[in-house]
């Protein structure tokens, strides 16, 4: 007898790159994003998705689940888990898009489905995501509360986790401006977390299997962003979703979304977002690929040394130094905004920002001075 493998095909960024502007999922933009936002595109999805209504938040606001594909390597996606990061949302619509639609790039996307089945859960807190803020309407943070349970929402997404017994988990997150990768202070577009499954951060099996996942998912995305991939620090958190589902044996991949420069939408970072997301996918797919779990460590820790703002060689309550600032996000009556905050001053030369004023000349007595001019500068 003779067995014909069929070998499966890899990302190829230029075909990606040319699909991309085409058909991502351009109904969602912007950093605040709702649930009311993707209930259009959840009805519109063809008959191949199967969507369900699988409980009700707090607020009693209707969560979803949507699945496709029918192999037997099953993995599970959820976003919005704090409810002001949206940037998971908008590259999982994107990738739905990837899989609705043909194109030349469709035979990746038919062996995917044809290995795997997928599992997604946009929105998982749309109580926090109206609000815009990281927790729940009971003021509990959900990744935090996998072992109480207290929210409705964490028991609603541990009993589907439960009903697939999902392989792999992708755990979509959104990480602030201050976030740079390791000492070159570039912004920290994307990074990484395999998560621990103890205090001793052993390496188990599953641990490595993560680690290669996202050693495929940086290798890609060096092509097209290098040096701005980051890397968590994989201290054990007792309380932690992704550490305890990692624990119970579903290989977590955690994904936090970041700056990019000038793109305080979050547009470019989406796109990035995605496509380490599809590759991820495609790596679990392909049954016999293999990467050395150890280039997970290459991946340079996250510092925090970058800003929005670096306002250089200023007078500031008499004292000649540098004044670095963060934009604090607020929802005003549905828009949101972008307020300028001092977060730190002194010597900040080992610090990148995402616009830097050089000699400025400007002179501030004291913080409320300075912040007033803020405002008027830059808002």
């Amino acid at each position: 007898m003779i067995v014909y493998i069929c070998k499966m095909e890899k990302v190829e960024i230029k075909l990606l790159n040319k699909w991309y502007p085409l058909k991502y999922q351009n109904k969602l933009k912007g950093r605040y994003l709702i649930q009311d936002d993707i209930l259009p595109l959840l009805n519109n999805l063809p008959s191949s998705f199967d969507v369900n209504k699988i409980g009700e938040s707090f607020l009693k606001k209707d969560i979803y689940s949507v699945s496709f594909g029918n192999g037997n390597k099953k993995i599970l996606i959820w976003t919005q888990m704090h409810g002001n990061e949206s940037t998971g949302t908008k590259a999982l619509f994107d990738l739905l898009n990837f899989f609705a639609t043909k194109h030349e790039l469709s035979k990746i996307a038919n062996q995917i489905l044809e290995t795997c089945t997928i599992v997604c859960v946009p929105i998982i807190n749309p109580d926090g995501a109206t609000a815009y803020t990281r927790v729940n309407a009971q003021n509990i943070d959900l990744n935090r509360d996998v072992i109480d349970k207290k929210a409705i929402e964490s028991s609603i997404l541990q009993d589907i986790l439960k009903e697939i017994n999902p392989d792999y988990c992708f755990n979509m997150h959104d990480q602030r401006t201050i976030f740079s990768v390791g000492e070159n202070n570039n912004p920290a577009t994307i990074s990484f977390l395999a998560p621990s499954v103890d205090q001793e951060r052993t390496l188990t099996d599953g641990r490595k299997q993560t680690m290669e996942v996202i050693v495929s998912m940086n290798n890609l995305l060096q092509k097209i962003m290098p040096n701005q991939v980051g890397r968590y620090t994989d201290e054990f958190y007792p309380t932690a979703t992704g550490d305890n589902f990692q624990k119970m044996g579903h290989n977590t991949i955690l994904i936090e979304s970041g700056h990019f420069k000038d793109d305080y939408q979050r547009e470019q970072t989406r796109k990035f977002t995605f496509y380490a997301l599809l590759q991820g996918i495609n790596f679990i797919a392909r049954e016999n690929d293999k990467n050395n779990y150890k280039a997970y460590f290459d991946i340079p820790n996250n510092e925090k040394l970058y800003l929005d703002i670096i306002l250089k060689n200023v007078n500031y309550k008499d004292k000649k130094e540098d004044i670095g600032i963060l934009f604090k996000e607020k929802l005003i009556e549905g828009q949101l905004y972008f307020m300028p905050k001092l977060e730190i001053t002194g010597n900040l030369s080992s610090y990148n920002a995402n616009k830097i004023v050089n000699n400025s000349g400007l002179s501030f007595l004291n913080k409320i001075e300075l912040e007033k001019w803020l405002k008027n500068e830059f808002n």
